[in-house]
């Protein structure tokens, strides 16, 4: 037999970390780099807030002070974030469950419901925003 020929394999060496900010995601993958950003944020201000709810949860005392502590305009931002963090994140959670039951995988599929994610999240996070700021 006669040996193959080994042609020499391309190498890409076409991004690098300048060409980041200009390399051009689908959706589908910046809502995928965002619910994993999502996350992050959830997982790294867990135990900021589960100090936060038991120190709310002790007293009448200290359940005047924590809200006094969230009329302060950055903390509702801060809130604020950490809603759009959760709300996202849920909402692209239901997306790849979806996407794990082979529910709209093909390319127009997951752009619409990459899209579909983030409406709904802006949505709901509007809708905690013009509550948090006193709205209704």
């Amino acid at each position: 037999m006669a040996e193959a020929v080994k042609k020499p394999r391309p190498e890409f060496r076409n991004i690098g970390i300048g060409q980041i900010a200009k390399y051009r995601l689908p959706l589908a993958g910046k809502v995928s780099i965002l619910h994993r950003i999502s996350g992050l944020l959830l997982f790294i201000s867990l135990p900021f807030l589960l100090y936060l709810l038991d120190q709310s949860l002790t007293s009448e005392i200290s359940f005047d002070a924590f809200k006094g502590f969230l009329a302060n305009p950055i903390v509702k931002i801060i809130v604020l974030v950490l809603s759009w963090s959760y709300m996202f994140h849920f909402c692209a959670g239901i997306r790849f469950l979806l996407l794990d039951t082979h529910v709209a995988v093909h390319k127009e599929g997951s752009k619409q419901t990459a899209l579909s994610v983030l409406i709904v999240s802006s949505l709901l996070t509007i809708a905690v925003a013009l509550k948090l700021f006193g709205a209704f």
